[in-house]
């Protein structure tokens, strides 16, 4: 999977993650802004979950992809948010090659970045 654009990598994890949940049976919720933490709202048996949707194509030096979890922005690029700071219930992450992981965020203690290497291999999932 080619991410030509920052636009086209969040669309194609957005897209995935609401395909992954959907097969699995939940009832997915887009929320109308981007205000909050979180990307998408999913419901089951009647509880409701939070998550925040990532997708990459960044590999580090020992070819294992690396995910961003902090927000920048501004005219200085200054961090205003990461994920261990927030209070969703998940994160869904999206490859470039396809494959998705689901960790829930108390597992995530990194604050700039983590890799998706064998430790991170409990969590991947599938459609």
């Amino acid at each position: 999977m080619n991410f030509d654009t920052n636009k086209e990598k969040g669309n194609s994890g957005l897209g995935m993650a609401i395909a992954y949940f959907t097969t699995k049976g939940y009832t997915v919720s887009i929320p109308l802004n981007d205000t909050q933490d979180y990307d998408l709202v999913i419901e089951k048996c009647n509880k409701l979950y939070t998550v925040q949707v990532k997708a990459t194509g960044c590999k580090t030096k020992y070819n294992v992809y690396q995910v961003a979890l902090k927000s920048c922005g501004g005219t200085k690029g200054k961090e205003y948010k990461t994920v261990v700071n927030t209070n969703v219930d998940y994160i869904f992450i999206l490859d470039a090659e396809q494959k998705m992981y689901l960790i829930p965020r108390i597992e995530i203690v990194n604050k700039s970045t983590i890799n998706l290497g064998k430790r991170m291999e409990t969590y991947r999932v599938n459609i």
